[in-house]
């Protein structure tokens, strides 16, 4: 029933008290419902007071579930940007909670008790794990790759003394072009381009060769006294088949020796494992691995196939890792105390267990870091935990299958990769898989799998043996 006129909204304590316990702040909760009762005079029509709390308790619970909270990933995607990506082992969290929890020498010099390096200890490590003369990190890749472009892509330097040259003067040699080629100009998770990014550094980009082919010959005839640097992305979340060419990086990289050009190649994901030996995987180069073949600087993520948290690692050569740390951009890009904790104990595991030589079947490291974990469970183990679910589901009004899963990496990292997994396939007696797959986002904690040939389907090679019981109670809940 709805009522004319504007005097019949109730007031907002009126409405606060009939909610009762929400879960959310007070603040929180008013605000909601002087959104929505705003929303409501606009519309120029009263509802009914119960419609009003219904409507209310809508948009609260959108604003509850908003709230970041443990995710039940039954999608079969390891590294799933939406979920977080690469989920932190328990000597991670470990090491976050102690850092976080009291002071810490954060930038303090212990030994000579005065002021320290950020990072140093880290920076370290990492140089030993990538094979590189030395590294750093800031928040993430792409920050990682516009911290090199600013530093590269800028008014040439007047040698003596490090101050711009007069710009009154009409020589003045603008050294900003980046030579890339047009076949690695792709676009990134969340619709951020590669030409956007590097235009949005102040670079000029220098496309060479054409979508599917390019040769050492176009880079040859890009480079100027206005090239900065030559820059290879690899294309990590696509692949090219058919008639397609290009460069080695150790033949780009002799050329850029020769040009005296500096060489970067944005490696995307970062494995530090040989992912080859995974069956269904596919090679992934390693940092040290590019490192080796020629290229002054690599950056990648340190929360896809690293397995570490979300963070952007520079590693190559010395003197150039040092003056990006001289960059004034240099700070607003840095790493707060937890991610430096997580990712140093997440470094730390790799050098323990593999000597610095991270292999695939260590065991130690597969059990410190998740992703490592999920990717060598074996099918036969996967069976056994899908057995036992099927088993306690029996009487409820649905059917409960094993099935066959297709797992990816995710999070742009090995398109072409494949890891055969087994999924639990759900047909309930009444609800459609929609609706079914709506009440288990629902629960607490959500899980989240999804629909194929008219079955909800959950893959449990991304789910932990720990939330089995979980995907059982919500399915009864759900029923």
């Amino acid at each position: 029933m709805k009522r004319s006129g504007l005097r019949g909204i109730p007031s907002v304590d009126k409405l606060a008290l009939a909610l009762g316990d929400t879960g959310l702040p007070h603040p929180s909760v008013v605000a909601t419902i002087r959104r929505e009762l705003t929303a409501l005079r606009k519309h120029g029509t009263i509802p009914s007071f119960d419609d009003i709390l219904s409507h209310l308790r809508s948009a609260l619970e959108i604003l509850r579930a908003s709230r970041i909270q443990p995710v039940i990933n039954g999608t079969g995607i390891l590294v799933h940007t939406n979920f977080g990506r690469a989920p932190l082992g328990q000597a991670v969290m470990d090491a976050v909670s102690r850092i976080g929890m009291r002071y810490n020498n954060l930038e303090y010099e212990l030994v000579e008790g005065g002021r320290g390096n950020r990072a140093a200890y880290l920076e370290h490590n990492l140089a030993l794990l990538c094979g590189a003369e030395a590294a750093t990190v800031v928040n993430n890749n792409a920050s990682g790759l516009i911290l090199i472009l600013r530093h590269f892509c800028k008014d040439e330097m007047d040698a003596s003394n490090g101050e711009r040259r007069n710009k009154r003067h009409r020589n003045t040699q603008l050294k900003n072009q980046v030579v890339i080629s047009r076949g690695e100009l792709i676009q990134i998770g969340g619709g951020f381009r590669i030409p956007e990014i590097l235009e949005a550094s102040g670079a000029r980009l220098r496309e060479v060769g054409t979508t599917n082919k390019t040769s050492l010959a176009d880079f040859v005839r890009a480079i100027t006294r206005e090239t900065a640097l030559i820059l290879k992305v690899h294309r990590s979340n696509f692949f090219m088949d058919g008639f397609v060419d290009s460069p080695s990086t150790e033949a780009i990289s002799k050329l850029a020796r020769e040009e005296r050009v500096p060489f970067v190649e944005d490696l995307g994901s970062g494995a530090m494992i040989q992912t080859e030996t995974v069956l269904g995987l596919e090679h992934e180069p390693t940092p040290s691995e590019v490192l080796r073949n020629g290229v002054d600087l690599v950056c990648f993520s340190g929360d896809k196939l690293l397995g570490g948290p979300q963070a952007g690692i520079i590693a190559g050569k010395a003197k150039l890792i040092a003056a990006l740390k001289r960059e004034p951009l240099f700070r607003a890009l840095r790493c707060d105390k937890l991610i430096l904790a997580a990712l140093e104990t997440t470094v730390d595991i790799y050098l323990r267990h593999s000597s610095g030589r991270p292999n695939a079947n260590d065991a130690m490291s597969q059990r410190d870091i998740p992703l490592l974990a999920m990717l060598h469970i074996s099918n036969d183990e996967l069976r056994m935990r899908a057995e036992k679910i099927v088993a306690e589901l029996d009487g409820l009004p649905l059917k409960a299958e094993i099935g066959k899963g297709r797992s990816q990496i995710g999070g742009g990292a090995l398109p072409r990769s494949i890891v055969q997994s087994t999924t639990l396939d759900i047909i309930h007696d009444r609800l459609r898989p929609q609706e079914l797959a709506a009440r288990l986002r629902s629960h607490t904690p959500p899980i989240v799998g999804y629909i194929e040939r008219g079955q909800l389907k959950l893959d449990l090679r991304t789910v932990f043996p720990d939330q089995d019981a979980e995907i059982v109670a919500a399915l009864r809940a759900a029923t």
